[in-house]
C-alpha cells in the first residue's frame, strides 16, 4: 500500500507540470554519443513517449557523429576535425546521410514500437533547416551554418499528433546539402517552433565548477552567468557549443532549456515533471 500511494504522491507532483506544458512543444537534442547504447536510448524513447501521451509535443533532434566516425574507419576513409566540425567532402557527405537515415529509421521504428505515432523527417530533403557554407580558417567542404527554419513540415505532423524525429542536414539557397551541427540544429529548430523548452541530453551531470569535484554541480544559471562562465573557462571543450546553442534559444524566445545526464533512467521526465530536476537548467 505504502508503494502505491507514494507512486500516486509522484503523479500528483507531476500534474501541475502536465497541465503547465499541455500542448507546448519540447525539443530535444540527444547526441550521438549516446544513441548507441541501447538501455540508455530504451529509457530516453519511453520518456518522450510518455510526453507525448501527457499531451505534450515533443520534437527530438538526434546526431550520429561516432556512427559515422565508426563508418569512416570501417571504410579505411581518413576523419578530419576544426574546432569539433568534420571537415565534409562529397563522399564523407554521403556517409553523414546515410548513417543519419539509419538513425532515424531506427529511433522512428522504436519509437513506433512503444506505442508513439512517430515520424522521421529529414532537415534538408524535407526542407525544414537553410544553410550556407560555414566559413572558417580552413575549408570545411559540404559544412553548413543555419541560416534559417521552415517549421511547416514539423508542424504539420504535430498537429497530426505524431513524435516527431528529425535529422540534422541543411539544404543551401545553391541546392546542395550541408552537414550541420546538431546542437545548432536543435537550438534552431526550437526557435522556429517557438518551443516552450530545449533539452539537451548529454553524457554528463549537467554543469559543473569543476569538473573533478561533484559537488560543484550547478542546478540553474542565467545566460549572463553561462557566458561569463565561456569567457573564464570553466564551461569548456563539448559543452561550450550545448550551452552555446541554450544561450541562442533564450535569447530568441525559447522559455527555458536544460542540460541532462540521459543515463539517469527516466531523467528527461524527472527534469520536465517534478520540483527538483536533475540536470541544470539555463534561464534567461
Amino acid at each position: 500500500m505504502e508503494e502505491a500511494i507514494k507512486k500516486a504522491e509522484v503523479l500528483i507532483e507531476a500534474l501541475p507540470y502536465i497541465k503547465k506544458f499541455h500542448k507546448k512543444i519540447i525539443v530535444i537534442k540527444y547526441g550521438g554519443s549516446i544513441l548507441a547504447e541501447d538501455k540508455i536510448r530504451k529509457s530516453v524513447l519511453e520518456d518522450i513517449v510518455f510526453l507525448s501521451f501527457t499531451g505534450l509535443r515533443p520534437v527530438l533532434v538526434h546526431g550520429g557523429g561516432p556512427n559515422i566516425s565508426g563508418r569512416m574507419r570501417a571504410e579505411g576513409k581518413k576523419t578530419e576535425f576544426l574546432d569539433g566540425m568534420r571537415v565534409t567532402d562529397k563522399d564523407t557527405l554521403a556517409v553523414v546521410e546515410e548513417e543519419l537515415g539509419k538513425l532515424n529509421a531506427l529511433i522512428v521504428n522504436e519509437l513506433t514500437r512503444l506505442g508513439a505515432n512517430a515520424v522521421g523527417l529529414d532537415g534538408e530533403k524535407d526542407e525544414i533547416i537553410v544553410a550556407e557554407k560555414k566559413k572558417a580558417k580552413i575549408d570545411l567542404g559540404l559544412v553548413g551554418h543555419i541560416t534559417g527554419i521552415n517549421p511547416e513540415p514539423i508542424l504539420q505532423k504535430l498537429e497530426a499528433k505524431s513524435v516527431v524525429a528529425v535529422l540534422p542536414m541543411g539544404k543551401g539557397k545553391d541546392k546542395k546539402a550541408y552537414n550541420v551541427n546538431a546542437d545548432e540544429a536543435a537550438s534552431n529548430i526550437a526557435i522556429g517552433l517557438k518551443a516552450e523548452k530545449l533539452v539537451l541530453l548529454t553524457n554528463v551531470k549537467g554543469i559543473m565548477r569543476n569538473g573533478e569535484d561533484p559537488n560543484s554541480f550547478i542546478s540553474t544559471l542565467t545566460t549572463q552567468e553561462a557566458k561569463g562562465l565561456i569567457k573564464s573557462g570553466v564551461i569548456q571543450q563539448g559543452m561550450i557549443p550545448k550551452v552555446t546553442a541554450c544561450i541562442g534559444a533564450l535569447e530568441n524566445g525559447v522559455k527555458k532549456t536544460h542540460v541532462i545526464d540521459a543515463r539517469i533512467p527516466h531523467g528527461l521526465l524527472l527534469e520536465i515533471f517534478t520540483d527538483k530536476g536533475v540536470g541544470t537548467e539555463i534561464v534567461k
